[in-house]
């Protein structure tokens, strides 16, 4: 009986990595984030399905990588979450802001939001990751009644504060320092993900 082959192409091939690379970005582009899998881009590239998991370690690392995102949103978000509830939304402020202020980062991130106005299937792209690898992951964390939409304006709210700090550089905001601009920012954030504390009752006229 004739023995099987090895599966996929030369493991640790020199141009095995950038080959994905080329048929993820490719495919994320035409078909979106949520119905490209790890086994059909796998089967594109020619490779076993666990090559690209040793690459990159997710369908998250791999898109970041396809995209030459430098930091990838979901894993920012899955570092804040750890703590105390309510210091959630000043932490998840803080790597955001932090990976946006960093040049290298925040400017291969900007370029990217700044295509994809002018690219539908990018912008596509961008919403379906968002959706799936932030507001669900969040939705996720919150938990109860509404989580869902709560997580969705929180989402909102953080490219609100990314569009007028980096891409209009509207001031106060775009100068404004980034633990300035958290404790700023972190009461309204937290009330969309938790609700607004309620308001102490004001003193009787005498």
């Amino acid at each position: 009986m004739n023995k099987p082959g090895p599966r996929g192409r030369r493991f640790g091939a020199p141009d095995t990595r950038r080959d994905i690379l080329e048929v993820a970005r490719r495919r994320f582009l035409a078909e979106g984030y949520v119905k490209v899998t790890m086994r059909s881009l796998a089967a594109d590239a020619g490779v076993d399905a666990a090559l690209i998991s040793y690459f990159f370690g997710s369908k998250r690392g791999l898109f970041a990588a396809a995209m030459a995102l430098p930091a990838n949103p979901a894993d920012l978000l899955t570092g804040a979450l750890p703590g105390p509830p309510v210091g959630l939304a000043a932490r998840v402020l803080t790597a955001l802001v932090s990976t946006w202020d960093d040049p290298q980062r925040g400017g291969t991130i900007r370029l990217l939001l700044t295509a994809a106005a002018h690219d539908e299937d990018l912008a596509r792209l961008i919403r379906e990751m968002i959706d799936r690898e932030l507001v669900t992951v969040l939705a996720d964390q919150l938990g109860g009644t509404g989580a869902r939409a709560r997580a969705g304006l929180f989402a909102a709210q953080a490219l609100g504060v990314i569009h007028a700090r980096y891409l209009l550089r509207l001031e106060p905001t775009a100068s404004m320092p980034a633990d300035e601009l958290v404790r700023g920012l972190a009461p309204a954030f937290t009330a969309t993900l938790f609700g607004a504390p309620p308001r102490a009752p004001r003193p009787l006229s005498g």
